[in-house]
């Protein structure tokens, strides 16, 4: 179940000096994340800008999205995110673009997608951090967060809620270092973006994260088979000499 939002009113924050500048940088960072991930398959779960914002960076033949609710800029598959109609270890990478913070069923969102990836399956996350300069957005009249976004998840917590799973933590990434002004115009500096992750990460506004579905090893167990019992060289059998001979002595 998402929360009660639409996707007008996502579309209304996107299309801000803010929230255009935010899509252009979390273009850059998911084409990077993409560069390397091969395959027949990826598959983008819930609506955020353009319907191909990220999926034109797919390297894999074909490319999908899968979402709840109808958009205007593109078609997509509609079906519940919790509840995915994709074959299990059918898709070779998965994009949560902001997708677990608008619902209340992040963990069960999280089980479907490594239910449909394949071994060795890539998962990208994109989400806004609860601390940074956007923590402090309740004290900044007029900032503020896309509406609906009432769900955020620290990487901390997705960290062990992936590790739960079994998945293997690639990377982490922060980034967007701008203060939650939706007035706030022009584009985002690299040079700024570099300097915040090297000198003050913590106070980064998004993180995306990258991990990797493990494959299940089983190592079987042998069976104890019982062993005939080992003779121990050098002991001697049991006699019944000395009892003969406390028998004449006690005669």
């Amino acid at each position: 179940m998402l929360c009660k939002w639409t996707d007008h009113e996502a579309s209304n924050w996107l299309a801000t000096p803010l929230g255009d500048s935010l899509l252009t940088e979390e273009a850059r960072v998911v084409e990077e994340a993409l560069d390397g991930v091969f395959g027949e398959e990826t598959l983008q779960l819930g609506h955020w800008g353009p319907t191909r914002t990220f999926l034109r960076f797919s390297r894999t033949q074909r490319s999908s999205l899968i979402a709840d609710s109808t958009h205007e800029d593109g078609p997509a598959v509609l079906a519940s995110l919790h509840r995915l109609p994709i074959d299990s270890d059918s898709v070779d990478s998965v994009l949560l673009p902001h997708t677990l913070e608008f619902s209340d069923r992040p963990h069960a969102i999280l089980r479907e997608v490594h239910r449909v990836l394949r071994p060795h399956g890539h998962l990208v996350v994109l989400a806004f951090r609860p601390g940074g300069f956007w923590g402090l957005r309740r004290l900044i009249p007029g900032a503020g967060m896309p509406p609906g976004a009432d769900h955020l998840v620290s990487d901390r917590r997705l960290k062990d809620w992936l590790k739960l799973l079994d998945m293997r933590i690639h990377g982490l990434n922060r980034y967007f270092f701008r203060w939650p002004l939706p007035g706030l115009r022009g584009a985002v500096s690299p040079k700024w973006e570099r300097r915040g992750q090297s000198w003050w990460p913590e106070m980064s506004a998004c993180y995306m994260l990258t991990a990797e579905k493990r494959i299940s090893t089983l190592t079987p167990v042998r069976p104890v088979w019982s062993k005939q019992p080992k003779i121990v060289a050098g002991l001697a059998e049991p006699t019944t000499r000395v009892s003969r001979i406390r028998f004449d002595q006690d005669s």
